[in-house]
Order: structure tokens, then sequence, then C-alpha cells
């Protein structure tokens, strides 16, 4: 699906034009309504403080030469692969979001800190015991081994393999999860609803909906309470939660995104993230995978920007999110099988297929072209 990349000022019009709207545009009054599954990502917030003095994301700039010979320049987290031979390890704080919907709204409380799955574990120890953040997975895409650990740190391998992870073997990027406290968004208003919907000829599901930008406006301040630096990864993660861009199931279901608070090099970059315990869009770590992915490749979002029809920016998650269950595949770890997003590789972009391990344009060899416009 293509990236939505509407500015806030045009998110903020629609927004005021939905409030005046009746609020009861949910699936029981609208049988009409069509939930969406995507993602997005949000452009740099004007009016925030965008960085701090000291602290920046270790990040590294590079460049390539595209199919219709354009120079494309990008800013990736981690450091140059064809020039670095370390590991490169990212603090990473998982930040459980609880969602409590009064009597008005839904009567529902969606606590991923509480909520147990079916192997006895909460949404968050599933998530801190995922491929996301061990290495507990040899991962062997094709003739190409790209090691034993974390699925992320695995798909950068992988993008640069040729250039040059394969001889700077103990190149990595890692992932390391530092538990906050949790945050509790109380939903009052006609910004949040919980409704029952499915997707396709999926399961139903109970989730609650919150629009994004009354979402975003609570997360900057969770950041600036907590004290988070720009070289810190905030990771926000909702249980049964969806966004929505303004009010109700027709403008649903956003399933994360990804933001800065300004440019590189020294802006704070921050992730958020679905958890749902269904078999359907943003799956456990499904949406996670997603979203610290297109983080790593695209972190200062608006960017990084490339010559696709489908995808102005270098976002690696969105050209497979609408595959078979939603681009994501199966890993087994810790007793759970988990489902990750395969992610596309720097030769979607355009760039040299030859960068990349096997040749291959994405994670799994689930991309057989280059994107539209290449």
């Amino acid at each position: 699906m293509n990236r939505r990349s509407a500015t806030f000022t045009l998110l903020a019009t629609l927004i005021l034009a939905c409030v005046s709207m009746a609020f009861a545009q949910d699936a029981e009054n609208d049988p009409d309504a069509k939930p969406v599954p995507r993602f997005t990502a949000m452009p740099a917030r004007p009016g925030l403080p965008p960085s701090v003095p000291g602290k920046q994301l270790v990040q590294w700039n590079g460049s390539f030469t595209d199919l219709t010979h354009v120079k494309r320049t990008f800013t990736m987290a981690g450091t140059d692969p064809s020039k670095t031979d370390v590991t490169t390890t990212f603090t990473v704080w998982v930040i459980p979001v609880k969602f409590v919907y009064d009597a008005s709204h839904g009567n529902k409380t969606f606590d991923p800190s509480k909520h147990k799955l079916s192997n006895g574990r909460t949404v968050i120890q599933n998530t801190l015991k995922s491929p996301l953040f061990n290495a507990g997975i040899d991962f062997k895409q094709g003739p190409t081994d790209l090691g034993n650990t974390q699925y992320i740190d695995a798909f950068q391998r992988g993008t640069w393999w040729g250039k040059n992870v394969k001889k700077n073997s103990k190149y990595h990027v890692l992932l390391k999860a530092v538990l906050k406290p949790e945050q509790t968004i109380d939903c009052t208003d006609a910004s949040c609803q919980v409704d029952t919907f499915h997707f396709g000829n999926d399961p139903n599901i109970t989730a609650g909906l919150a629009d994004i930008n009354y979402y975003d406006n609570l997360v900057q301040g969770f950041m600036t309470k907590l004290g988070a630096t720009p070289d810190i990864v905030p990771l926000f993660i909702w249980y049964d939660v969806y966004l929505t861009q303004g009010i109700g199931l027709n403008n649903c279901c956003i399933g994360g995104y990804h933001g800065t608070n300004g440019p590189p090099p020294n802006s704070q970059t921050y992730t958020n993230s679905s958890y749902v315990d269904v078999k359907t869009f943003s799956q456990d770590v499904s949406a996670m995978s997603h979203e610290l992915g297109e983080w790593m490749d695209n972190p200062f979002f608006g960017t990084n920007t490339v010559g696709c029809q489908d995808n102005s920016q270098l976002e690696v998650g969105d050209p497979l999110e609408g595959g078979p269950n939603y681009g994501a595949f199966p890993y087994k770890l810790n007793g759970f099988t988990y489902n990750l997003q395969s992610l596309v590789w720097i030769g979607y972009f355009g760039a040299p297929r030859s960068d990349s391990a096997n040749k291959w344009l994405a994670f799994q060899n689930d991309e057989s072209h280059v994107c539209p416009g290449q």
C-alpha cells in the first residue's frame, strides 16, 4: 500500500471536520464501514523541540544511483556497512500503553502489561522474548546464512550483504530492550471508541480505536516525562488497539507508525505498534517488525526520498504489507510461533541488486519486481 504522508496541518483540518459529525459512525450504525489495514509515518512536527544538545542517534549517510540514473541519498541507523566491521547496539525503551475507554466510549480496558496470551505470558513478556530482541534464530535465507541474530539485524545484514557485510562479518545493528513504566490513556472523548469488526475473511476482533493525532500528542508528553533523548529509541506498544486518521471505523486501521521530531542528525525518533492476539492484521509482533525495520532504514522520515510511484520514501515494510498474512511469515522461538513481516531490501528502490544477499529484493525472496517507476 502507498505510504500516507499527509502533513499534520491537513490532518488537523480533517479532524476538525470530523468532530462536527456524530460520533457513532461505527460498525453497528454503519454496516458498510470498511476498515483498511495500513501503516503510516509522521513527518517532523512543527513547534516541537527537535533535538537535545550532545545526544544523537548513531547513524550513517549513504547513496545509490537508481535505475532512472538519479542519485538517491539516505540516512540509516547504525554505521556504514561498507566501511565498518563493528556492532552497534541501540537501547529501545519498551513502553506499554494502556488504553482505558469509559462507559460512553466502549467501557473496556486494553492493557499489554496484564493481558495474558495462550502461552501464559503477557503481551509485553512475549514481545521481549520475540526474535526482535533475542538472537535465537539462525536466519538462513536461500544459500546465505545471515547469522544467529535478531530479526532486524538479520534484515539489515542481508540488505547490505554485498556491500560489504559478507566481508565485514562482525557488522551488526542490535536492539537492547529496556522496559519502562506503563503509560495510561483515558479515552473519554470523541477521539476514541471500541468497535467489533474484521478485515476481509479474518475473524472478528473487538479493538480499541484512537485518532492518531490525539494519540501522538500524548506520546510527545510521555517521551518528555520519561526523559527520552535522541540516542534512545522509544517503542510504544498497544494491545488490540488500532489508530485512525479521523473518527470512526471508516478511518481505521493503522497498526503502527514511526516518527521523528525533526531532521537528522540529533532529533528524537520513536516507534509505535499494536500487538493483536487474533490471527489478523498486526498479529503478535508483525507490526513491530514492520515499524522497527522502517525506523532502521528511514529513521528521520521525510529525508530518504526515492523514485518509486508506490512509495516516495525508503519505507521497507510498505511494499509487502498487502501480501498473504499481511506480508508476515512464522518464526518459532521460546515456545511461541511469532509472525515477522518480510521487508524489502535496497534493490527494490533501484539500487544495485548485488548489494543484497542472493541479489534478492526482499528478506523472504517474496518480491519479484523493483518498485514502480524504476
